[in-house]
């Protein structure tokens, strides 16, 4: 696409904007169709970041992008709804790790399931083959790092 003209290229980014969008959506139901109705898109990226063996604030507002208030919050919230706990880190005494709890792992699971569900219909589209080429095609040319809402 290096001579594609500027429209292509745009209409390239916003199908792929599309496709990225409709799959946090469909994970998203998928989550509150299997019980977390409590959850958001943004605690899915936490999760992320904590799983599997916890994260700082200040680890989980770089990986989101957030101040470190923010994520201080969202972390506030994802143990005042018992997804999270705080934990003394275990190398650092001036630290305070936030761990996933079991309901949050049982979320964790509910949108690794909602996420295969999400993605059999494109299967279904493109066939085994290709879409393992688009998921290898992406891994490639992805950007490296963490996962991080937009909005």
């Amino acid at each position: 696409m290096n001579d594609a003209p500027a429209e292509e290229a745009l209409a390239f980014s916003a199908t792929l904007l599309a496709a990225a969008g409709g799959l946090v959506a469909a994970i998203n139901a998928g989550v509150i169709a299997r019980g977390f109705d409590d959850i958001r898109p943004a605690h899915g990226f936490a999760f992320a970041c904590m799983a599997p063996d916890g994260a700082t604030v200040s680890e989980l507002a770089d990986h989101l992008g957030f101040t470190r208030q923010a994520a201080s919050q969202l972390v506030d919230e994802l143990v005042h709804k018992g997804y999270a706990e705080r934990r003394p880190h275990p190398h650092d005494a001036r630290a305070r790790l936030v761990v996933l709890t079991e309901r949050g792992w049982s979320c964790t699971r509910a949108a690794e399931a909602a996420a295969a569900d999400a993605v059999r219909p494109w299967t279904a589209v493109l066939g085994e083959r290709r879409m393992r080429m688009l998921r290898d095609d992406l891994q490639r040319i992805a950007p490296g790092g963490p996962i991080r809402p937009t909005w």
